[in-house]
């Protein structure tokens, strides 16, 4: 797939923001969700969304806890790097951390929509309500994101250099990095926690006491497949390298985390006495072995291999079972462990909250193109292969496109065309 355009260069000093059919529709989407979002915040949660009484989290809480799942990206390799001195992944830094920020403005952003007061979102900052969960989500959630802006000035500075702003971030950037490796934990136990209240409505097949364990372990363990995904993204929009070698060093701490994770659970049914049911055959037995089985064991197995592990093809596809069983783990506890207990059958969501979704995700692929053509994301090795990969393309096309043919007239009516050019 030919690259369609290039990542920030020194050398390309200009604002630039290249315009392909595919980001026209993401603007568009954009646009769209704009007008509703401005809808919803004049009309309220009812008027765009079919939550009740009966539903009053479900779709919408599903999508934000899934969704910032994959910012785990971000803070796998700032520890990775920070703590543990690994230097080797700071080919893929970057670009995780860009994942990691544009998830969590987008989570706020999610928070503040999903509010039914949104006017009175600013309260908790003097209104300290300590022993709310909600409160440690919303002082987690933003001190979180506030740091990850605050790094993001780093990178700022380097394509607008600011002296004092420099002084400034390299006085605080260990604090920082101290925070940063607290926070996600508080908050991504704590976004599942209100889940643990709801025995007796929610499916013992999905509830737990160790429901916010179960949280930071996916986010967790999710970092590296992310981060692969994000790799090959970026491979076939600006023709970067993917960084096989990196990546698959990180994967083995992934399939650990993955068969602790899957051996507690297994282990946690057996104390609780349900694991008779998840075997039962039933239909909530069958998506937990699902979720279990192809969304846990079958990419822990393929990460562990040592062979599979080097080829890309494979790995992509084990990246997205991990995130699949990320994902339906958070379905699973959000929608179907309390479809009985409502009594009312499945949420279905609305065109309106369904589009407002997506055009949240749209919004931060388009933020994450603007940022990599204007920011120095890449390393300078990265960039001059996106280099190569856009004229390597362009002199193929330029092949391919078909000559102009000669027309070869006989030898007389050359000769005819020579007397009268003479005369």
């Amino acid at each position: 797939m030919r690259p369609r355009a290039l990542p920030y260069s020194p050398d390309r000093g200009r604002w630039r923001f290249a315009i392909t059919p595919f980001r026209v529709v993401l603007l568009l989407i954009v646009a769209v969700t704009l007008a509703l979002l401005g809808y919803r915040f004049v009309a309220g949660l009812g008027a765009v969304t079919n939550l009740s009484d009966k539903w009053p989290w479900s779709f919408w809480t599903w999508w934000k806890l899934s969704a910032v799942s994959l910012a785990g990206a971000g803070y796998f390799t700032m520890f990775m790097i920070y703590f543990l001195g690994r230097e080797r992944y700071r080919d893929v830094e970057r670009g995780a951390f860009i994942v990691s920020m544009l998830g969590y403005l987008m989570l706020c952003a999610a928070l503040i929509i999903d509010l039914g007061q949104w006017y009175n979102a600013y309260r908790p900052l003097y209104q300290w309500g300590y022993h709310s969960v909600m409160f440690e989500l919303f002082w987690c959630v933003g001190s979180y994101t506030v740091v990850q802006v605050v790094e993001f000035f780093v990178i700022f500075e380097e394509r607008v250099p600011w002296k004092p702003l420099n002084k400034v971030l390299h006085k605080i950037h260990a604090p920082l990095l101290l925070l940063a490796c607290f926070l996600p934990i508080f908050h991504q136990s704590a976004l599942v926690s209100l889940y643990v209240i709801t025995k007796g409505r929610l499916d013992p097949l999905w509830w737990s006491q160790l429901l916010p364990v179960y949280a930071v372990a996916t986010f967790v363990y999710i970092g590296p497949p992310v981060i692969l995904l994000e790799n090959v993204i970026a491979n076939r929009t600006y023709g970067r390298p993917v960084h096989m070698r990196s990546i698959a060093d990180m994967l083995p701490v992934t399939a650990f985390m993955m068969f602790v994770y899957l051996v507690t659970r297994i282990v946690d049914y057996g104390v609780r006495g349900v694991f008779d049911e998840l075997v039962s055959g039933s239909l909530y037995g069958n998506l937990a072995l699902i979720e279990l089985g192809i969304g846990v064991a079958l990419p822990m197995v393929m990460f562990a291999n040592r062979d599979l592990r080097m080829s890309k093809h494979a790995m992509v596809a084990a990246s997205l079972l991990a995130i699949f069983g990320t994902w339906s783990f958070r379905f699973n506890v959000t929608m179907t462990g309390l479809v009985e207990s409502i009594g009312v059958g499945w949420y279905v969501p609305s065109l309106m909250e369904t589009v407002i979704a997506l055009g949240l995700g749209a919004a931060v692929c388009v933020a994450y193109l603007f940022i990599v053509e204007n920011f120095p994301i890449y390393t300078e090795t990265d960039v001059a292969a996106c280099e190569a990969a856009m004229a390597e393309a362009k002199a193929k096309e330029l092949a391919a496109r078909p000559r102009p043919r000669m027309a070869v007239l006989p030898a007389d009516e050359v000769r005819e065309l020579e007397r009268a050019g003479r005369h």
